[in-house]
């Protein structure tokens, strides 16, 4: 799927590496990167400059839409047919490290921001419930599962997974006790009469004290260092040149909204897009590190090597 036209211009920045010093970009000789992320508002808004030739000597992306679920699915088989750069759930990174790097920017962390899981009934006992979820290679599925193993005893009961917007008519209709649910749901919850049972995220940084790890961005390592380094900084210049002027990613925006309502984007876009859009720092990779190490710890995804997170 080719990316939306828009209007407007924006001026350019120049991107710099972490030392301040202006990195080479790809030029336009450069073949063009492939690259997969969702219509959700938060990538949309990251990606616009870039998608639209508006950063300088940046490589011409060739951009495909899809949900997080079918990215996960394509970067797990991996090879030469799938896309050079990805959005992923950062529960996937131990099964994909081998072939993607982890880039420090793009990706969705943050605070106030985690998954909730909904229930028709305000105080209703999860202990053997039947529990509705995206995905159970998502971020966060292994944020319900730590959080359940913290605070529910017994656990829960049947895990039901079925598509995101499927989840809130179904906790509403009774066909699932709970419902698991991320994003733009966070603000919509309550028209369909449903209650807020827990927090994934407060729980997390209750206990951590970190973000909380989300979406990543993740690239093929053999694109080399050089080429990775250069596509990190198209991607923070791309964040920054959205945040200089928003107006001008609107009209993509909302083109890939799927009907959302422009407040319930901006909100999306205010939760989601922050300082580890541009830069994971040092409280980044702790969280991701510590997500994945305490998933690892309880039999959910494979321990991370050493050097796994290194970039690039």
């Amino acid at each position: 799927m080719t990316t939306a036209e828009t209007t407007g211009t924006t001026e350019a920045t120049e991107a710099t590496g972490t030392s301040g010093e202006p990195r080479r970009q790809d030029g336009p000789g450069t073949p063009a990167l492939r690259i997969a992320y969702s219509p959700c508002p938060n990538d949309t808004f990251v990606f616009d400059a870039w998608a639209h030739g508006r950063v300088p000597g940046a490589a011409a992306p060739e951009v495909t839409f899809a949900d997080i679920d079918v990215t996960n699915g394509i970067a797990e088989r991996g090879g030469e047919s799938s896309p050079e750069v990805l959005k992923v759930s950062y529960a996937v990174l131990p099964y994909v490290l081998d072939e993607y790097a982890l880039l420090p920017c793009g990706g969705a962390l943050g605070r106030g921001c985690g998954p909730l899981v909904l229930t028709k009934e305000p105080g209703r006992d999860l202990s053997g419930a039947r529990v509705a979820v995206p995905s159970e290679r998502s971020t966060a599925y292994l944020l319900f599962r730590l959080w359940a193993a913290d605070t529910i005893p017994g656990g829960v009961g049947e895990i039901v997974v079925m598509p995101f917007h499927e989840i809130m008519p179904a906790v509403r209709d009774g066909a699932v006790d709970a419902g698991l649910v991320i994003h733009e749901a966070r603000f919509t919850f309550q028209n369909y009469g449903l209650h807020r049972a827990a927090d994934m995220g407060e729980h997390w940084e209750n206990t951590t004290g970190l973000p909380i790890p989300l979406g990543a961005i993740v690239a093929k390592r053999d694109l080399g260092a050089e080429r990775l380094s250069a596509l990190a900084d198209t991607i923070r210049a791309s964040v920054r040149m959205a945040w200089a002027e928003p107006e001008v990613s609107r009209p993509y925006v909302l083109a890939h909204s799927q009907e959302m309502d422009p407040a319930v984007a901006d909100q999306h876009i205010g939760l989601y897009v922050n300082e580890f859009t541009e830069d994971l720092g040092e409280d980044g990779y702790a969280a991701i590190r510590g997500l994945l190490e305490r998933a690892a710890t309880e039999g959910l995804v494979p321990a991370l090597g050493p050097d796994a997170l290194r970039f690039p």
